[in-house]
């Protein structure tokens, strides 16, 4: 698969761009090597490398074409739920229940993905899994912290799993006018979602007085999530070309995808801060694992793909 036409320009922007940014933090890091400010020069700079890995990601995901994209997906949604799993409570009791997981259910999700079938993809985790898995865990007799435990690992799944696989899923979409160029959705996707999270970040830097969840999340203000948000509907109306979306239309997407990853990640800071940690892993060098960088993502993916078949798709 090559690139869209459209989608050339898009992507060497957002190489100048990065570019841009990454000599901008470079001469940050030397203008400020330490104190208060380092620290933020420092969260900055590994965003943007993070930026860099995605939109690279991405490229090699568009050019190589739909099954290593659905391939790519499966290994991050692998990686993730390692990430989730590793820091949940779990017992030995639990082992059937974490191969289910990450040998049976994990590549039949990406499988369901891969042959197009939407019908047992949408619910296969959902009704399946959550039976299936404290089924499992119960037939082990161990019934220490059973609740939690079995609603950890179907958490795990659900997350890491389920909901990440809603971004290869887009190109099941089969919408009029658009044929062979789904991929470009998740590009939309991603840009905007990423976008949201930076420009977020950013505004409350610049801007922020008023925090709004200061016990999950201290970095997020009002002013950022109303910067960012706005930022990133702008950036959504940019991308239009590459859309089936009107302009106004894109505008509303890019609102709900920035709205929903910032819940996302509320609710993703609320369980690291209940299991006592301040990052999912260390995979991500200077800025946590794969789930730091996904979990707005996680929650917007499905939100995002489910409007766009409801209304794009006859």
């Amino acid at each position: 698969m090559n690139l869209q036409p459209e989608t050339q320009p898009i992507l060497l922007t957002l190489g100048g761009v990065l570019t841009l940014a990454s000599l901008t933090g470079f001469g940050l890091h030397l203008r400020f090597p330490s104190g208060p400010a380092a620290a933020v020069v420092d969260n900055i700079n590994a965003r943007i490398r993070a930026w860099w890995a995605m939109i690279a990601i991405v490229s090699a995901a568009v050019i190589a074409g739909r099954i290593p994209i659905i391939i790519l997906f499966g290994l991050v949604s692998f990686l993730a739920l390692r990430e989730f799993m590793t820091l949940a409570a779990v017992r030995n009791s639990d082992h059937g229940a974490l191969v289910l997981s990450f040998f049976v259910a994990l590549p039949a999700q990406y499988y369901l993905i891969a042959i197009d079938w939407y019908g047992l993809f949408c619910i296969f985790i959902p009704v399946y899994g959550f039976l299936i898995l404290p089924i499992l865990a119960a037939l082990s007799a161990d019934s220490k912290n059973f609740l939690v435990r079995a609603a950890e690992t179907q958490w795990g799944l659900m997350i890491c799993v389920y909901c990440i696989s809603y971004v290869p899923a887009l190109l099941m979409l089969d919408i009029p006018g658009y044929s062979g160029r789904s991929v470009m959705l998740q590009v939309f996707l991603i840009v905007v979602t990423q976008s949201s999270d930076v420009l977020q970040y950013v505004w409350g830097k610049l801007l922020g007085r008023h925090k709004i969840a200061p016990e999950l999340s201290p970095s997020k203000t009002v002013e950022g999530f109303l910067g960012g948000v706005a930022s990133a509907a702008l950036i959504g109306v940019l991308l239009t070309p590459i859309t089936p979306f009107r302009p106004a239309q894109a505008a509303t997407m890019s609102l709900v995808i920035a709205l929903m990853g910032f819940l996302g990640g509320l609710v993703m800071s609320a369980i690291k801060r209940d299991l006592g940690v301040k990052d999912w892993g260390h995979m991500i060098q200077g800025h946590g694992g794969i789930l730091d960088r996904l979990d707005s993502i996680c929650f917007s993916a499905p939100v995002f793909f489910h409007l766009t078949r409801y209304f794009f798709v006859p």
